[in-house]
């Protein structure tokens, strides 16, 4: 286990003296900078690549990734590349090599009158505003996807919530694009609820516009045998707030990749994860979060538990804080609980900083097993072990639930927890 915190004092940042000890008024040197600004997630740490339409050359850096449209520009996955390392190609049943004509699943927009749904070609000028794929999958979800699904939040709307119901019908491999517009000046929590059966291949893009306010929870509660790639990219305007709250529980192989950018000034970014892997399930998490502008704040807390033989979790978080993002307050940590023997969880936290004039940032990462002191605290007040453990688990995974700020969701979600600790004791 490893936890690691930087913190600036005020004072430092204002007269400009250097605030990380060893780094320059410019930071060190992490990642290479040029003008490309062709990849919205790239920003100006991006570089021009050799080939075909791409931006980006693999590198250390998680700026330096290939971005492109044309699955063609990205090489044959083998299973050694760092992006793909933790995740067993195998299952993936074709989304990396497949033409994905399989039909992409239902949607369906429940909720508020206010928030309407539409479908736009995929040739449409909204596709792409916030999303560039930067894997293979994602390049080709977007090579296959035959259609567009918006939802839009209007200008000026307050309070509204709706659910996009997302139901798998068919395991033929398939590709999806979904694009969330938050106007200027709205309040909103978009749900998209997966269910059903499917081997999907799937983009979605969040534009959220000036001093929008929106939540989005991302629930994978698919059937076991569903197979789920899912990249998820946002860019977050001037003084607009973004929170996505990812939650993981059904499917055979479900791997969700989160990225925000900033593209404006005071604002700000939360990323939450909730995840309970069973036996054979591969739970995959790789987010991105790119202060590219001065005077933002981010923070990520991703918890997850595993049970069973073979239960495999990943969780990579990478931040990037650019030369121009002065002033930033960043923070990502993954926690896990392991409950049994024969699970794995695989836990890296990056943190790529390239100005020394930030408020703070910092990183964490445990992973472990049952507190025994909080066991025995319970069980020496007449608690029996079973229950201990249980409440040991609920406390653990709450803090995430209680983000989620809808009570049916997390009541239903409560539910889930409660199912999967039966699982375990018997």
């Amino acid at each position: 286990m490893s936890e690691t915190t930087t913190h600036i004092p005020e004072e430092k940042s204002r007269i400009g003296a250097p605030s990380i000890p060893g780094f320059t008024e410019e930071g060190e040197n992490l990642s290479p900078i040029n003008d490309n600004d062709g990849s919205p997630l790239g920003g100006a740490s991006s570089k021009a690549h050799s080939h075909g339409g791409g931006v980006g050359v693999p590198d250390s850096s998680r700026a330096g990734r290939l971005t492109s449209y044309k699955v063609e520009d990205f090489a044959k996955l083998t299973g050694r590349e760092e992006d793909w390392r933790f995740t067993p190609l195998k299952r993936l049943k074709g989304l990396h090599t497949d033409e994905l004509t399989g039909a992409a699943p239902k949607v369906e927009l429940t909720g508020s009158d206010a928030v309407v749904l539409t479908e736009v070609a995929a040739d449409d000028v909204l596709n792409g505003i916030a999303h560039t794929p930067d894997d293979r999958v994602s390049a080709n979800a977007w090579k296959y996807a035959s259609s567009t699904q918006v939802v839009t939040v209007p200008k000026g709307a307050e309070g509204v919530q709706a659910t996009l119901r997302i139901t798998g019908e068919s395991m033929d491999a398939a590709a999806q694009h979904i694009i969330v517009v938050a106007e200027e000046n709205t309040e909103a929590t978009i749900i998209l609820d997966h269910v059903g059966s499917a081997v999907l291949a799937q983009n979605v893009e969040f534009d959220v516009r000036a001093d929008a306010r929106l939540t989005v929870i991302s629930l994978q509660a698919w059937e076991n045998d569903a197979v789920h790639a899912s990249s998820q990219q946002a860019l977050v305007a001037q003084g607009a707030s973004f929170k996505h709250i990812v939650v993981t529980f059904g499917g055979d192989l479900v791997r969700v990749n989160p990225s925000a950018r900033f593209t404006g000034e005071r604002a700000e970014i939360e990323l939450y994860g909730l995840y309970f892997a069973d036996a054979g399930q591969h739970l995959e998490h790789r987010l991105f979060v790119d202060h590219a502008v001065a005077n933002c704040k981010s923070n990520v807390l991703y918890k997850g538990a595993l049970q069973g033989k073979d239960a495999h979790t990943v969780w990579v978080g990478d931040v990037l804080i650019q030369k121009a993002a002065v002033g930033t307050d960043s923070y990502e940590a993954n926690r896990n609980l392991v409950l049994t023997d024969g699970a794995r969880a695989d836990s890296v936290p990056n943190l790529e900083i390239e100005t020394g004039l930030i408020d703070g940032a910092g990183h964490a990462s445990t992973t472990g097993r049952f507190d025994d002191e909080h066991l025995f605290y319970l069980m020496a007040r007449g608690i029996d072990e079973k229950t201990a453990r249980r409440l040991v688990v609920r406390g653990f995974l709450n803090e995430i639930v209680q983000q989620i700020g809808d009570e049916a969701l997390q009541e239903r979600l409560t539910e889930t927890i409660e199912m999967e600790l039966a699982a375990t004791e018997n």
